[in-house]
């Protein structure tokens, strides 16, 4: 009985990657999902924007995600909880008014391997992710939230990126 339950550990633990140096990180950005009307200052999800949420957390749950980071309001907190609780992270809150290439310096020093998910905003999420890459990212209109722009740095500096509109 305990030999088959470690041979059903060690073939769960195997569902996920492990993050490798020598493939670089991978880095996810996204807007919040839909925001609800409740509060005009910090709302939350609707239930359309809940289930982008948990989407999102189906799309990642095999990526060997290593760190989740939202800004600290409730939309994109609740974004990024279903995926944090998958991979048994805590999402780490940063400052929105922070200069991007400072956050994005911040993120390449901790983080050299694995996937890292970014939950910002319309107004946030193309400036972090030119300061990734450093090349152009075109804007997100007040009414998109399917954007999803998945860079990959490798260790040479090289960056890849995966600009795309989901549904």
């Amino acid at each position: 009985m305990r030999i088959a339950l470690l041979v059903l550990l060690a073939a769960l633990a195997g569902c996920r990657s492990v993050p490798d140096p020598a493939e670089g990180t991978t880095f996810v950005i996204v807007r919040h999902a839909e925001k609800a009307s409740d509060d005009p200052k910090d709302p939350t999800l609707t239930p359309a924007g809940q289930a982008r949420a948990e989407r999102l957390a189906w799309r990642l749950h095999r990526a060997p995600l290593v760190a989740v980071y939202a800004t600290p309001y409730r939309r994109t907190q609740a974004t990024a909880a279903p995926t944090a609780r998958d991979h048994g992270l805590q999402v780490t809150t940063y400052d929105a008014s922070r200069p991007p290439s400072e956050f994005v310096r911040s993120l390449r020093e901790k983080h050299r391997a694995g996937t890292v998910l970014v939950v910002g905003h319309s107004n946030t999420v193309p400036a972090i992710a030119q300061a990734l890459c450093d090349c152009s990212i075109g804007p997100i209109p007040d009414g998109e939230y399917g954007r999803r722009i998945t860079l990959r740095v490798r260790p040479d500096g090289r960056v890849t990126v995966d600009d795309r509109r989901e549904p």
